[in-house]
């Protein structure tokens, strides 16, 4: 079966054997029955198709609004007038198991939209997805009772659709818009072998065990909760001392490349924001409020402060490049239904920077992000790729300043000998930007660190240095945030190591386990001396069993465990427990100080 065709590419766009005439398809690329990104694309769209064939015949009155491939797999939005539960998506993959077995050939047909328009009068859904086709002419899919609106493209037979699984239920706003009704939204998974979906299927299964919202409860290291309100997490002591330590190594980093620390307001007239651009075109996702009957904006980025801050003096080109970062606070309005953890929240902090420099120093300074990128997701054991992101299609500036802008970052890559992708129209509304991905544990891909190029906001507020003509010139700004947010960050980094967080930044580095009250004076005494080398320790005094003690330490995954009793306070030692290596030691107590030193200077730049 893997050498059967099920569609055909014709420069990397895909066309399915229901849209083409094989006879003149010499210049056209057969796509196999295989795991290729395109084979999966065309699989799992059908795959969505044989879900709502399936819930169609087990609930009669469904309607569907869309089902596209996304990321992970596909989903399919419908309304039905039953409840649909977890328990109900076996009952419909046994359905979608029997259609399978039927082997349905799938037809495309084409009709004018007025046809499309008539043909489905008495489903409102199918004329919500009509309102967003733009084409006169609609194409239908259909395989046996079942037809929908769709672009495709689909496999010829749905014999194809042998290994999937529906993975989970939620609900979805029609048409992402939370004003509007609620709809049922089944997600989906499938491959084109077994071994592949258990593959898939024990990484969803790990992933759930290292959800960074369970973790977090868990290690006691955040909270949400309604009264405060949707997307704005609250850090307790133990996310608190992680993300404290995160940012005070990296203020250090900075501080040793050259940046200069700053700090610009958390809010800002409206009239900023205009100039910015921010008020056209990006104020939807922005907080305003009025004071003294002027409008102000909540900042969503730090750029404007940041600017603000070059302008306080007059610049020369012997001060480029000038380097500002901050950890700053900004706010962005996110609707409720995409609201996830720490990963899509309403408050986050940025570890932004702004690198202010003239042109010819756009390449160097690119580089030297780069450089600093790499060293730091090394650090963190993550792989990275990179991506480029173009012109969107709400932007400002002329063309010619894009097209220099994306120019010098693609020669900054290319002449390092550096792989990158490209996303069309995906840049920022002032800049291209080199987007950084990197891949955790789990094979997962996350968008955190971005480095824009930006001519337009110097253009717009007019900056200004002296080359060495004494001739004013206008400065290039580049955007660059490494982490992306310390929010996000930390989310992606307690899934990616099970919340096992690296010595250094660990929440509790050290557990101390007194086996009595005798032994308490001496526990302190260590807790007082880790104090001072920055590490952070914690007595476990209770009044229960050693053995219930240790296991509570565990649980919370701390790096390491040390007990202590009558030969160790005799001894002036310690029994160490060390989680990461795996093995338990005896050791003298300045031994074991200066073990957690050299844990403390493992990691440097």
């Amino acid at each position: 079966m893997e050498k059967e065709i099920i569609a055909y590419l014709d420069n990397e766009k895909i066309i399915d054997t229901q849209s083409i005439n094989t006879k003149n398809s010499k210049d056209l690329k057969a796509l196999y029955f295989d795991n290729s990104k395109p084979s999966l694309e065309v699989l799992r769209h059908s795959c969505a198709h044989l879900m709502a064939q399936a819930i169609k015949i087990l609930y009669p009155e469904a309607k569907f609004f869309v089902g596209p491939v996304v990321e992970e797999g596909f989903y399919y939005d419908f309304r039905v007038e039953t409840k649909i539960g977890e328990e109900d998506l076996i009952k419909i993959e046994k359905k979608m198991k029997e259609l399978v077995d039927c082997g349905f050939e799938v037809q495309k047909y084409e009709i004018s939209k007025k046809e499309a328009l008539e043909k489905f009068k008495d489903d409102d859904l199918k004329q919500e997805v009509m309102l967003r086709i733009p084409d006169e002419k609609i194409s239908i899919y259909k395989q046996g009772e079942f037809e929908d609106l769709c672009r495709g493209p689909h496999i010829p037979n749905t014999k194809f659709l042998k290994f999937f699984k529906l993975t989970r239920i939620a609900g979805a706003y029609l048409g992402g818009d939370e004003k509007r009704e609620m709809l049922t939204r089944i997600y989906g998974i499938a491959f084109a072998d077994k071994e592949s979906l258990k593959k898939h299927l024990h990484i969803i299964e790990e992933a759930k065990k290292r959800d960074h919202r369970k973790l977090g409860t868990e290690l006691k290291l955040f909270t949400f909760d309604e009264q405060i309100g949707g997307g704005l997490p609250i850090w307790l002591s133990n996310g608190a001392r992680l993300r404290s330590k995160l940012e005070q190594f990296l203020f250090k980093i900075h501080r040793l490349r050259n940046y200069e620390p700053v700090r610009g307001p958390e809010l800002l007239k409206a009239d900023a924001w205009k100039v910015s651009g921010h008020y056209s075109n990006y104020k939807e996702n922005m907080y305003f409020t009025q004071i003294d009957e002027q409008e102000y904006g909540i900042k969503p980025m730090n750029c404007v402060g940041h600017i603000k801050i070059y302008q306080s003096e007059i610049r020369s080109y012997r001060d480029l490049p000038l380097k500002f970062f901050e950890y700053g606070v900004v706010h962005r309005h996110e609707k409720s239904g995409v609201l996830h953890g720490l990963f899509r929240v309403r408050e986050f902090t940025q570890d932004d920077a702004h690198i202010f420099c003239m042109p010819g120093q756009i390449k160097e300074q690119v580089l030297e992000i780069l450089s600093f990128v790499d060293k730091l997701m090394k650090l963190f054991d993550f792989d990275y790729e990179m991506e480029i992101s173009t012109k969107p299609q709400k932007a400002i500036g002329e063309d010619i300043i894009w097209e220099n802008a994306t120019k010098a970052l693609k020669q900054a890559l290319d002449e390092q000998g550096l792989k990158y992708g490209i996303d069309e129209g995906g840049g920022a509304f002032y800049g291209p930007k080199i987007d950084i991905k990197i891949t955790d544990a789990l094979n997962r891909k996350w968008q955190c660190g971005t480095i824009q190029v930006d001519f337009n906001l110097p253009q717009r507020f007019k900056l200004q240095y002296s080359d060495n003509h004494n001739e004013k010139q206008q400065p290039v700004m580049l955007h660059r945030a490494i982490l992306g947010s310390f929010e996000r960050f930390i989310g992606i980094l307690t899934e990616h190591c099970g919340g096992e967080f690296p010595f250094f930044i660990a929440p509790i580095q050290v557990g101390i386990i007194p086996i009595s009250q005798n032994h308490f004076a001496y526990a302190k005494k260590i807790q007082k001396a880790l104090m001072q080398l920055g590490v952070d320790s914690e007595i476990y005094e209770k009044n229960e069993s050693l053995n219930k003690r240790i296991r509570t330490a565990e649980k919370q995954r701390l790096p390491m465990i040390i007990v202590l009793g009558d030969e160790e306070m005799a001894k002036e030692s310690v029994a160490l427990r060390d989680r990461r290596a795996k093995q338990q030691s005896n050791l003298g107590l300045e031994e074991f100080i200066n073990l957690i030193k050299e844990k403390m200077n493992e990691v440097h730049f």
